[in-house]
């Protein structure tokens, strides 16, 4: 997201406030979602920011009516001019915010609803709720190793058995006068080898084949970066917008990683870690959060002690390490998914903002990608004044959506899974 001038942020975060009220859906899944979309980089739940706190919105005016809250999402400018609460937000943050016609009172309820198991969450002393205790969310990973072991045992059991039971009737044969032949050494037996065979074949196979249709997969790579960016801190805690950063998302294919200048937006002002959680590596290292500040001084060429001085265009780049990378004859468009797919962020990054160092949540193969073709339902709703005017040039589906012949449509009813789409 491009930086905006202060006049503008502060009108965009207003609207994120209203947005928050304005889920994709109506669940409180998709309240969150959105709100950490659209509304996190200028809200926060339970503090001012360049907007107002979301807390309590239901007990300010009217709106404990949705339907009022939907009047002024759709045109603030009209709803303010008889709604005293409306037009002192005006008076207070200086800007009016701006209308969202799309939203329905649907997406109004799922926000709503997320917010206020927001402040619930919160007012709950820790450790009443059932079963949130960590120890009694794990599972023991001793219960696979065990499950081994006792099954090898019985294993051992059973061929000792088996040849005991031989060994018996051995015996028995013999006191009747019945002689066996003398046993071939099983490396000349002939059924003993085509199996052993046989078996190795399998089980070679099978581990060649995975091991081939894993080649390039990164499922879990997890680089150490050049400054220790806690995603958790950023998006979670303090709840920065992923387009923030990552504006690229919104209107190009790639997602783009934020220049030095976008990360010195806050940092200008930020220069020590002092009030987050502390900070620990994946081999359980405490963090410096203020030393890894310092760190992107360097990249940007800024001294505290002299900010005013500071030029921009003598920052250098950090060298990030990629994390996600699809191969070079695959096209992927993160506008097309994110912005017309309405796809959130963490249905291919995984809860990123639970995340301190990031490693890839998905396996990114083509399987994974097809699977979510076939099954996702598309935002196919489109009149002249509203909805995804992306799927207006499907004529005949709108017309069977209509007529009852279909109630929904997958990303594969409209080619989704043709060779070409994605392989050229």
């Amino acid at each position: 997201m491009i930086p905006r001038k202060p006049a503008t942020h502060k009108l965009t975060l207003f609207a994120l406030f209203i947005f928050v009220f304005s889920g994709v859906q109506l669940s409180a899944q998709d309240g969150k979602a959105l709100y950490q979309q659209k509304c996190a980089v200028c809200h926060n739940i339970f503090k001012d920011m360049t907007g107002p706190a979301l807390e309590n919105i239901e007990q300010r005016g009217d709106w404990s009516d949705h339907n009022k809250l939907l009047q002024w999402v759709h045109n603030p400018a009209a709803y303010m001019e008889k709604d005293p609460y409306t037009a002192g937000l005006k008076a207070k943050y200086g800007i009016v915010m701006q209308s969202f016609p799309e939203l329905t009172i649907q997406d109004i309820d799922a926000l709503v609803s997320y917010i206020n198991n927001e402040v619930a969450a919160q007012k709950t002393p820790k450790g009443t709720e059932t079963g949130t205790s960590e120890e009694g969310k794990k599972t023991s990973p001793g219960n696979a190793f065990i499950f081994g072991v006792i099954s090898v045992i019985l294993a051992i059991i059973a061929l000792i058995l088996m040849q005991v039971n031989s060994n018996l009737k051995k015996l028995h044969d013999e006191k009747d006068g019945f002689i066996h032949p003398k046993p071939i050494p099983f490396y000349r037996n002939k059924t003993f080898i085509a199996f052993v065979s046989i078996l190795l074949f399998v089980v070679g196979g099978y581990y060649i084949t995975k091991g081939g249709i894993g080649l390039g997969r990164m499922k879990d790579y997890q680089p150490i970066q050049p400054i220790y960016y806690s995603h958790k801190v950023h998006a979670g805690i303090n709840q920065i917008n992923c387009l923030y950063c990552h504006g690229g998302a919104w209107e190009s294919k790639q997602a783009s990683i934020p220049s030095v200048n976008v990360c010195m937006n806050c940092h200008k002002a930020i220069s020590t870690y002092e009030k987050g959680p502390k900070l620990y590596d994946e081999s359980g290292k405490e963090i410096d959060g203020t030393a890894e500040i310092q760190k992107l001084y360097k990249y940007a060429g800024f001294d505290p002690q002299n900010a005013a001085q500071w030029n921009p265009s003598m920052a250098q780049p950090i060298e990030w390490i990629k994390i996600h990378n699809l191969p070079d004859h695959v096209f992927f468009s993160h506008e097309q998914h994110v912005r017309v797919g309405n796809v959130q962020c963490q249905t291919c990054h995984g809860d990123i903002t639970a995340m301190d160092e990031v490693k890839q949540f998905a396996e990114l193969s083509m399987g994974w990608c097809v699977n979510c073709h076939r099954q996702t339902k598309i935002n196919f709703n489109y009149d002249s004044t509203k909805g995804n005017k992306f799927y207006s040039i499907y004529e005949k589906f709108h017309e069977d959506i209509k007529s009852g012949k279909m109630d929904s449509v997958t990303v594969n009813d409209i080619g989704g899974l043709e060779c070409q789409k994605c392989h050229y």
